[in-house]
């Protein structure tokens, strides 16, 4: 028979066990060992659904990464132009591999609480927050400087333009259309068919938006401007309602 496990209890011991693991998996580079017991951890989050607290530990679970991804916003904000796109890079990597292993640890309360009571999925959730903390805010400086390293051999590994470009695509598909010719070299099949003269028409297209972007005052070494993802919407309304563009 399993202990009572009172709110008191939840967040004196319990929690604090969870948020020290997210910390940890949070922060940690590729290829570091986490000294936390998986099994402990996946042990505290199934008696923490068993007795009731799947609503609380889900608001915690949101409120505590939410918090992380407005560090590593400002963090990105403070970053010199020359090294945006690579910090960018590190902090996308980094959260995407930090959810490899936070998502299954709450799997319990993703199957219990978050699918049948929410209609949602934790990994969806999870993902639409760095959409919306991180991502949002730095489309515009972004996409200038990605259009521009495209143009000048070995500013960035084609490695980071890739992983970049593909993150963007998951994070918001309908971020191609900022820069089709961009997302077309790492995305399959999203556009049709063209031929050569077509394709010398997009790379023009590229370089007009990018003149467009800095005229607009998104200019590169601009960190401190307020960003336009925080004051636009995007086709008319603001982070997708739906989640099926997170999967």
């Amino acid at each position: 028979v399993m202990n009572v496990i009172t709110i008191e209890d939840y967040k004196s011991t319990y929690w604090p066990k969870l948020d020290s693991a997210i910390d940890q998996l949070l922060t940690q580079s590729p290829g570091d060992y986490i000294p936390i017991s998986y099994e402990q951890i996946y042990s505290c989050v199934y008696k923490c659904v068993c007795q009731q607290h799947s609503e609380q530990m889900y608001s915690d679970l949101i409120k505590k990464i939410t918090n992380h991804l407005e560090r590593v916003s400002k963090e990105l904000q403070a970053s010199p132009p020359d090294l945006y796109i690579e910090r960018f890079n590190v902090a996308l990597g980094q959260y995407m591999g930090a959810l490899q292993s936070i998502v299954p640890l709450f799997i319990y309360m993703n199957k219990f609480y978050i699918e049948t009571k929410l209609n949602r999925d934790l990994k969806d959730d999870l993902i639409k927050l760095f959409t919306e903390h991180v991502a949002e805010k730095h489309i515009y400086n972004l996409m200038p400087l990605l259009l521009e390293a495209q143009s000048t051999p070995f500013q960035i590994t084609p490695s980071t333009m890739a992983n970049i470009v593909k993150g963007l695509y998951t994070l918001r598909p309908e971020w191609v259309q900022m820069a089709p010719a961009l997302f077309s070299k790492f995305i399959p099949n999203i556009l049709p068919p063209a031929m050569e003269s077509e394709l010398q028409e997009y790379a023009a297209q590229d370089q007009k938006l990018q003149r467009e972007l800095i005229q607009n005052g998104f200019t590169r070494g601009d960190q401190s401007r307020k960003r336009a993802g925080e004051e636009l919407t995007y086709n008319g309304s603001s982070a997708c309602a739906s989640s099926r563009g997170y999967r």
